[in-house]
């Protein structure tokens, strides 16, 4: 009898505890299955030994970046300190546009400034947006300008399936990504500048009375993990992208896309824990181009001759070297210590535009706005001063340059003109009636000085 017994209840046992582990089994692999179902999910593993990659899905699909945005403003401000354009101890000084930045930021008032090095500590930490929108204007003159040098940055380390309109990464339906992009930006911010790559790691930071932590939750928590950067928005879902080192072998990991903080992050554990014991133990070597030297004309140059389409017009001598000077002038603590820098960074602050331009393919219909008056595209020399994925933004865009600058284009003609690129058409927001190439980089020259992006080309 008590045999009998205690057979049926190591049996019921046994189907309670079988039940209990599958039912506990499923439950684990809820957040994965769902997160994948997300259209927003994407997802890779890259060895960061040899370049392979461990594991992908929807690698190669746009994303919207969030505030993973952020790192290739910390990329930037990173090269600029190691080129010696600025030091940690340099102010930051916060505009009314970067104090006025919504939430996450570090509540700095317009007029305030802080150091770099603080600055860093509270993209890495808070997000700060209101950070990320004052080294901008430190390191580009402007927020348009320095999201041009962030794209042509982009290119250069081979990130082609990503453009940047602003560097906090607020929501901008023409600013987007690539899982395999972020992963490679992870990359080159531990290649490049490891002496400051371990910004990343910090688990919190002390401003004022704060203590700020990381957002960043698998620091300390996941074994080998050093960084880099979480994101959200509500269009992007919830971002990470992760540094992961086990003695000699290192991944970098991203996931975009998941459905909240606490799925996202187990889905960076899982990848992790399986793909890290797969990443080789031998050290290649440098997997991704370093672009320091590199100016935006050179990049650009190179991509165009792919297209076969005609390489940028050298400006006049002496307007370039009005705008080197009204670069110097706008950057004042981060300025450029020789004229040959001013003149890279002031390429890069004007002409990236133009690499953006070389991965579209232009329509042949013209959209003419009401502003000015014009059946077809004209000929001769053109200034553009935005491109957007709205025609009706492009259209504000002209409104507001004949605004600020009345003088400046009084006798020219505003139009918008419709490319394509990637399956997703834009429309430039371009003036004509510039007779000569002095005539438009002129006009350009004194757009910039009222914190207009533009740039002129020949049609």
């Amino acid at each position: 009898m008590r045999q009998a017994t205690a057979a049926r209840f190591f049996k019921a046992f046994s189907l309670k505890t079988i039940a209990a582990g599958l039912i506990a089994a499923v439950m684990s692999l809820a957040p994965t299955a769902a997160t994948a179902a997300d259209s927003r999910y994407a997802a890779i593993v890259v060895d960061a030994n040899t370049g392979k990659t461990l594991f992908s899905a929807n690698s190669n699909s746009r994303r919207y970046p969030a505030s993973l945005t952020k790192m290739m403003t910390l990329y930037l401000t990173f090269e600029a300190m190691k080129q010696g354009r600025i030091k940690k101890s340099t102010p930051v000084r916060f505009s009314s546009q970067a104090a006025a930045q919504p939430p996450t930021k570090l509540g700095v008032k317009a007029g305030k400034s802080i150091s770099v090095e603080t600055a860093i500590y509270s993209l890495i930490t808070r997000s700060a947006n209101d950070s990320a929108e004052a080294l901008a204007e430190l390191l580009g003159g402007s927020e348009a300008g320095f999201a041009r040098m962030m794209t042509s940055k982009a290119r250069a380390l081979g990130m082609e399936g990503t453009v940047f309109r602003n560097p906090h990464g607020l929501p901008n339906t023409a600013q987007f990504t690539t899982a395999r992009d972020m992963a490679t930006l992870g990359m080159a911010l531990r290649e490049h500048f490891p002496q400051y790559y371990s910004y990343f790691s910090v688990r919190s930071f002390t401003y004022g009375k704060q203590r700020i932590a990381n957002h960043n939750r698998l620091l300390g928590k996941i074994k080998g993990v050093d960084g880099i950067k979480t994101g959200y928005t509500r269009a992007s879902g919830f971002n990470l992208v992760s540094s992961v080192s086990d003695g000699n072998r290192r991944i970098v990991a991203v996931v975009m896309g998941g459905q909240s903080a606490a799925s996202r992050d187990r889905q960076m554990a899982g990848l992790i824990e399986e793909y890290l014991p797969k990443a080789s133990s031998r050290k290649g070597g440098p997997l991704v181009a370093n672009a320091n030297n590199s100016t935006i004309m050179d990049v650009a140059k190179a991509i165009l001759s792919k297209k076969k389409a005609p390489t940028p017009q050298a400006r006049p001598d002496d307007d370039q070297d009005a705008e080197v000077a009204a670069f110097v002038e706008r950057t004042e603590e981060g300025r450029p210590a020789t004229k040959a820098a001013a003149k890279i960074a002031a390429a890069e602050t004007t002409a990236t535009a133009v690499v953006e331009e070389a991965y579209a393919t232009p329509r042949p219909s013209v959209d003419v706005d009401t502003l000015k008056t014009a059946s077809v595209e004209p000929s001769g020399w053109v200034i553009q001063v935005a491109s957007s994925p709205s025609k009706a933004e492009a259209a504000k865009a002209l409104e507001a340059a004949a605004r600020k600058a009345p003088q400046v284009l009084a006798a020219a003609s505003s139009y918008t003109v419709p490319y394509d690129k990637d399956g997703v058409t834009y429309h430039r927001a371009r003036f004509a009636g510039f007779d000569t190439k002095a005539a438009a980089w002129k006009a350009c020259s004194q757009l910039k000085k009222k914190d207009m992006g533009c740039y002129a080309v020949q049609n």
